[in-house]
């Protein structure tokens, strides 16, 4: 297995297994389940990203409105910046705030799901 090179408009080529699809999304379920906020999954994996995309763009709207701290703790724990989140707005110009957040976490949990997979594949 070779170092993955993955972009923010590439992220569907790495998205085209089961198995990191649901490593994925077991590691947002995580980072949100750090903090008390929970992200749930219908099981298709056919349309996983959109559903999480989408789900997730649901609770930052609330935590924007309801606890931008908790927002910022989570986006913390991810591991996003405000400089992420600009180069993924300029690469995303279509997506508003929100939904650039949304795909950010996708994007940043799926990196360390893959990184994760390449260390272990060299130990």
């Amino acid at each position: 297995m070779n170092l993955p090179n993955i972009t923010h408009t590439n992220v569907d080529v790495f998205l085209n297994r089961e198995d990191i699809i649901l490593d994925t999304i077991a590691q947002i379920m995580k980072d949100f389940g750090l903090f008390g906020v929970e992200i749930h999954f219908s099981g298709h994996i056919d349309d996983a990203y959109h559903e999480l995309h989408q789900q997730l763009v649901d609770q930052i709207d609330s935590l924007l409105i309801t606890n931008s701290d908790l927002l910022m703790s989570i986006l913390y724990q991810v591991d996003i910046s405000e400089l992420d989140i600009a180069r993924t707005q300029a690469d995303f110009p279509r997506y508003n705030q929100v939904e650039v957040i949304a795909h950010q976490i996708i994007f940043r949990d799926l990196k360390k799901v893959l990184f994760r997979r390449y260390f272990s594949s060299k130990a």
